[in-house]
């Protein structure tokens, strides 16, 4: 499933990271890498607010559609 559709609040260990290889590692330097724990903590005007090992960070809803949880 993709971390777009984790509700705000919910828990997930991401899986994989899909998308070009610039975007994969743009987000692997964020902290985005399989195992890892993330937590949605909000949707703000179509952006994902995460926590991501102990770092809120704010990625595009297209971004968190390359995510799968």
């Amino acid at each position: 499933m993709p971390l777009s559709l984790v509700r705000p609040g919910e828990t997930s260990y991401i899986k994989k990271v899909k998308g070009k290889m610039e975007t994969r590692a743009f987000l692997e330097k964020l902290g985005f890498v399989e195992g890892c724990r993330v937590t949605v903590v909000s949707e703000n005007r179509g952006n994902v607010i995460v926590s991501i090992k102990e770092s809120r960070v704010a990625i595009s809803r297209e971004m968190a559609r390359e995510i799968l949880v």
